[in-house]
């Protein structure tokens, strides 16, 4: 097995680091050991000290106790991400990428091959295009890094990397965005740079994911280490319960039974926009009404449409039977519905901001009074979801940009919920967050559909569309091919829609 490489030494090491801010405590005496040629996964949840320990592992955290060995000598990393010149290199979640420059002018940038002042263009583009060659990626140095893919973006963080020289490289949850298809791509880049001895650290919620990729798997719990294992001697449901600490059989909570006889809240006849044609479906109160589909089928595009995100060209969309268009989200708000998109850092949240301005902006109007707005009520709301959605922060100062991705996408559930929507349509509910938080959010999704609230659940994940729904819609190619219900909620049925291998001869 790859974790019984003895030939594989150790490059850098965590130990015994604790790390607190102020007086709270979030790493306590972790243990951590990198090994060169191999992938060395860190699951937990959020809050469980993940990116504090990458941090500190980086050069950007120094730790509070404890001590960092590298290439086997006790060290103090540089700060601000200067431990790249020593070879070890974090590509965040959020790419760090300069979007209106070349692939070339991003992985040179701040380091220029030039000569008397004068940039050696051609020398820079060569090296760079070896690199792209190196990793597969069949782009242009000169290319626009704001024309590229996610997943291109991705691996141009990983040629930035190689272009270092990178001896360790951490990848803060690198496949978040991903298709399954690009999710191989970067996979087979990451065990070619793996086979030549480079130390690869994944952090990832995906756990299947995890299994496939690592070779030896790190569990933090709490701020604490759990255990390392061998990545061979673990499921993905032993990882879950190692990072929660108990069994997870109840992942999905029961639905109650949905009420066939219902009062439709929401009717969509026809429905023609970017990309979408003659979708039609009806959603009921108390009803969760699961879209699924493969990336591009156009689940998203429907609702940004009916919400008054983007244009309508053509159909009808009736709320408690009366037909109505949306000229703005607040206008949906207004009527009761409410979106929480699945882009919760650039569209859903401001992360410069504190917990309380994000909460209320949304339903801002029930805050203001003739003098303005009344912040102790915001601060009364912000305690309510705090204690309801479980959200964890050091304090109500703390910057939503700081939070944990689970406690972003808890914090952004409590701000859609603030607006005490009728129909609430949720876009990616648990993407990039860890098992327990989805436990969560699929609790409180069924809890809303008992309450009598409509849910629209739009998910990639084909368990979890499974797992939640009363009934299925599937999408392929911006149509709608069939509603499913009952035993026909199934993976193979699902499949056979998406695929276009079956289609529903009136929707």
């Amino acid at each position: 097995m790859p974790d019984g490489r003895m030939e594989n030494h150790s490059v850098l090491e965590a130990d015994r680091i604790s790390k607190s801010f102020g007086a709270i405590p979030v790493l306590f005496s972790v243990n951590m050991q990198i090994r060169s040629g191999e992938v060395h996964a860190l699951i937990g949840e959020n809050g469980a000290g993940k990116s504090t320990l990458m941090k500190i592992l980086s050069g950007f955290h120094n730790p509070t106790s404890g001590s960092i060995r590298f290439q086997g000598a006790e060290i103090s990393l540089p700060a601000n991400g200067e431990a790249e010149e020593m070879g070890i290199v974090l590509i965040h979640q959020e790419l760090n990428l300069a979007e209106q420059m070349t692939v070339e002018e991003n992985v040179f940038l701040g380091r220029e091959i030039s000569r008397n002042g004068i940039l050696k263009r051609d020398e820079m583009r060569q090296t760079v295009q070896r690199y792209l060659d190196e990793v597969g990626l069949n782009i242009a140095p000169t290319a626009r890094i704001s024309d590229l893919s996610i997943a291109e973006k991705q691996m141009v963080e990983i040629v930035k990397a190689i272009s270092r020289d990178a001896c360790v490289l951490i990848m803060d949850e690198p496949t978040a965005v991903l298709t399954q298809a690009e999710t191989e791509l970067f996979f087979r880049q990451v065990r070619r740079l793996k086979a030549t001895g480079v130390a690869i650290v994944f952090v990832s919620h995906k756990l299947s994911e995890v299994k496939e990729i690592a070779d030896r798997i790190t569990i933090l719990r709490d701020g604490q280490w759990i255990a390392t294992k061998p990545a061979a001697a673990l499921t993905p449901d032993a990882m879950a319960q190692m990072m929660v600490g108990r069994e997870l059989s109840d992942l999905y909570p029961p639905l109650k039974e949905a009420d066939v006889d219902a009062d439709r809240v929401l009717r969509v006849k026809n429905l023609c926009c970017d990309g979408v044609r003659d979708v039609s479906f009806d959603l009921r109160k108390g009803e969760v009404l699961g879209f699924s589909g493969l990336i591009g089928a156009g689940r998203t595009a429907v609702f940004e449409a009916i919400c008054g995100l983007t244009h309508i060209e053509s159909g009808q969309i009736l709320v408690d039977g009366k037909e109505t268009r949306f000229a703005s989200v607040a206008a949906a708000r207004d009527a009761g519905i409410a979106y929480l998109t699945k882009d919760r850092k650039a569209k859903g949240l401001l992360l410069s901001k504190q917990m309380r301005l994000n909460l209320t902006l949304l339903s801002l109007p029930k805050f203001i009074r003739r003098l303005g707005i009344v912040v102790a009520a915001e601060e009364a709301a912000l305690e309510r979801a705090i204690r309801r959605f479980d959200i964890r922060a050091l304090d109500h100062k703390t910057k939503v940009g700081d939070l944990s991705g689970g406690n972003q996408q808890k914090l952004l559930l409590a701000k859609v919920m603030e607006s005490e929507p009728r129909i609430v349509i949720i876009d990616e509910p648990t993407r990039g967050i860890d098992v327990g938080t989805k436990q969560q959010i699929y609790h409180f999704i069924a809890a809303l559909a008992a309450e009598g609230v409509s849910v629209v659940v739009i998910s990639s994940e084909m368990p979890e569309i499974i797992g939640i729904s009363h009934r299925v819609v599937v999408m392929r190619e911006g149509q709608i091919m069939g509603v499913l219900t009952g035993d026909d909620i199934n993976e193979n049925e699902i499949v056979r829609y998406a695929a276009g291998l079956k289609q529903e001869a009136t929707i």
